[in-house]
């Protein structure tokens, strides 16, 4: 499978650069798998599509400020964007890499020091000569995607979060989340429908670009995920009951799909939670074994989010949706409107 098939030409001006004044007030598109029908609605609309003994399953994650700037000491500007926080030595992307040596220190705008130390799987290393949490909280900036093309501004460490973020360790917002709003979560939960959350932490796994001709040699970043023992039992307790599961975001989707074969094993009785990393690359041809439902943004052409609603979807049925969008002039990507695959 090539890559070059999942492209698809966008508008520079329909990349969003702001969040909606209204987190639920976005557009979203409804694809129906059945029908092959597309049609067009707002996000405040979503609760409709649950019914009583669904299920709606949101990622967690909270994103840190990941992003600090500092410089060398002969005075060039350094930007580093950590991949994970681990303790004081974390994986980061650091810039400008190449010019970096091993035992260089930079000095941060808050004034404490990073060394910087050997390559890592994707970055370079990083040590920290103090308290990353005190550090980040002094000079670090909320990770905005490149394609965003401005700098980050207090507003975002608020829209760039979801209402219900909970669990500290995202470089990158699971975007698809961020529409919701507390009364909306509370409208799905009055009909009967259930509300359960997973964490995965979002990071470069999930947006490093894919960077061979042939997708199936991609591998992808490993990322750090969580689903207690109450959310495990919700889903097997939900399919067992002819209910559907809705994943916000393929970051939901991925951990509930790592873990299908031990929520499919739970049906009767309560069970342990699990966690780890998980690095699994989802596109065209795999099979979905949890989610029957998927609500998501507007992704990066070629890139693995894509690969992903495209496995879900089909292929075809996605690209021919973008298309629609950009004639419709959606807003795109993580600032952008929303989508819901039935």
């Amino acid at each position: 499978m090539k890559l070059s098939e999942f492209d698809y030409l966008l508008p520079k001006e329909l990349i969003a650069q702001q969040p909606s004044e209204k987190r639920d007030d976005c557009r979203l598109m409804v694809l129906d798998r059945k029908t092959r029908s597309v049609s067009h609605r707002r996000f405040n609309d979503i609760a409709g599509f649950l019914k009583k003994d669904d299920l709606l399953i949101l990622n967690d994650t909270k994103v840190i400020p990941a992003r600090i700037f500092g410089k060398r000491r002969t005075g060039g500007k350094v930007e580093i964007f950590l991949l994970e926080k681990k303790g004081p030595i974390c994986e980061a992307l650091v810039r400008p890499s190449g010019r970096l040596k091993e035992g260089e220190i930079i000095e941060l705008e808050s004034g404490d020091e990073v060394e910087v130390l050997s390559r890592g799987e994707a970055g370079r290393f990083v040590k920290f000569n103090g308290s990353i949490d005190e550090i980040l909280g002094k000079c670090g900036h909320m990770p905005l995607p490149p394609y965003i093309g401005r700098d980050d501004r207090p507003e975002d460490k608020n829209y760039y979060q979801t209402v219900y973020a909970k669990t500290e360790g995202a470089t990158a917002s699971p975007t698809a989340g961020l529409h919701f709003t507390t009364e909306l979560l509370e409208g799905v939960r009055g009909q009967g429908s259930r509300v359960q959350f997973v964490t995965l932490h979002t990071n470069y796994g999930t947006f490093a670009p894919i960077k061979c001709e042939n997708v199936e040699d991609h591998k992808m970043h490993k990322e750090f995920f969580d689903i207690s023992a109450e959310t495990i039992d919700a889903i097997s307790q939900t399919k067992a009951r002819g209910g559907k599961v809705f994943a916000v975001g393929t970051t939901s989707n991925r951990v509930m799909e790592y873990c299908a074969g031990l929520i499919g094993s739970r049906v009767q009785g309560p069970g342990s939670r699990a966690n780890g990393y998980t690095d699994l690359f989802i596109y065209p041809g795999y099979e979905f074994k949890v989610t029957d439902h998927l609500i998501t943004n507007f992704h990066l052409p070629g890139s693995t989010l894509l690969l992903l609603v495209a496995a879900f979807a089909g292929k075809d049925f996605i690209l021919e949706a973008y298309q629609k969008a950009i004639e419709e002039k959606y807003r795109f990507f993580s600032y952008g409107d929303a989508m819901l695959i039935l």
